[in-house]
């Protein structure tokens, strides 16, 4: 079983950018997701981290109804019904 917003979290961060930063530590952003950013020591921790703001972000988004960018053709803007929830 398939939740669609797994899926748009998933497809989200196959978005995803890395940079090393000078300091040896990384930063990561969504571009399409403005304010998604992390920073951490490791890329993969800073992939976990990214990942993590990315989920909040999302669900700020709907209790605060702000527009979310349609990623990936998932669009979750607009009115789902159950079965497109949990079967995406």
């Amino acid at each position: 079983m398939k939740f669609i917003i797994s899926e748009y979290i998933k497809e989200a961060m196959e978005h995803a950018v890395y940079e090393k930063l000078e300091d040896g530590t990384y930063a990561g952003k969504i571009p399409e997701c403005k304010g998604v950013v992390a920073f951490e020591k490791t890329l993969r921790k800073c992939e976990e981290k990214l990942q993590s703001v990315l989920e909040a972000w999302v669900l700020l988004g709907f209790k605060m109804k702000h527009p979310l960018p349609v990623i990936g053709n998932i669009d979750l803007n607009r009115e789902l019904d159950y079965a497109e929830i949990i079967s995406h």
